[in-house]
């Protein structure tokens, strides 16, 4: 029996997360929509289902929120019970503008509440549904290795701990033949909001990346433990 292709995108309703479900869609798969705000939520399954994609719905989620992060499992446990595919996109920029010495332990907490704890909670609350459908976990991160040519502390921080959280649950479901696989995904330089529209030489945009990573999550291969860039950062000489 064929496993049902149906993913929930957290931060779909714009950006990155956008273009993931939107060419995922696309490719067959069934998409749940993962938002904060209702409105913009809806605009987002609007234009997905213009573009052809089969949406099942949305679900209010802030990863900032523990008891918001248990009622969207909930929810998708009870209405979406063929999941097979989560994909942690969504995640907040943290104070870009500053250095080390200057980033409020307030912008650390914060940045690593959501990119780290509330990613954590959603994946762990949704493990279960996961397992039985023998699903994947793909986390949208950056290398945890400091570029010299961008590195905001709150931000890199914290998706380091999100690269150790995906390596460790890894190597435990390998050890234990757990019937699940984790594994992250750099975009690479993306044009996006979350750095202010930034469009320097060497960025892509949400389609391109969209596209990308769709024909990565459908190669039919695994990839469990990995860290897979999409487009490398490219050094500048």
């Amino acid at each position: 029996m064929m496993k049902e292709k149906i993913v929930f995108v957290t931060g779909a309703n714009k950006g990155i997360g956008f273009g993931i479900a939107k060419h995922l869609g696309r490719s067959g798969w069934q998409v749940i929509i993962g938002a904060r705000d209702e409105g913009r939520a809806g605009k987002a399954v609007d234009e997905l289902k213009a573009a052809g994609v089969d949406v099942l719905g949305w679900v209010s989620v802030e990863l900032r929120d523990l008891a918001s992060i248990e009622q969207a499992a909930k929810e998708i446990s009870e209405n979406y019970g063929g999941l097979t595919l989560l994909v942690n996109n969504a995640g907040i920029p943290g104070d870009m503008s500053v250095d080390s010495l200057h980033t409020e332990m307030s912008d650390i907490r914060e940045t690593l509440d959501v990119n780290f704890i509330g990613t954590f909670a959603l994946t762990k609350a949704l493990m279960p549904l996961l397992a039985k459908n023998e699903g994947r976990i793909v986390n949208v991160t950056v290398p945890s290795e400091i570029s010299p040519y961008w590195h905001p502390l709150a931000y890199v921080a914290s998706k380091a701990a999100q690269n150790a959280m995906t390596g460790v649950m890894a190597i435990e479901w390998q050890q234990s033949n757990t019937p699940l696989e984790a594994f992250s995904v750099h975009p690479g330089p993306t044009t996006t909001d979350l750095n202010g529209n930034m469009a320097l030489p060497g960025f892509h945009d949400i389609e391109t990346v969209g596209q990308k990573m769709a024909e990565l999550l459908n190669d039919g291969r695994s990839h469990q433990g990995e860290f897979i860039e999409l487009y490398p950062i490219v050094k500048e000489d």
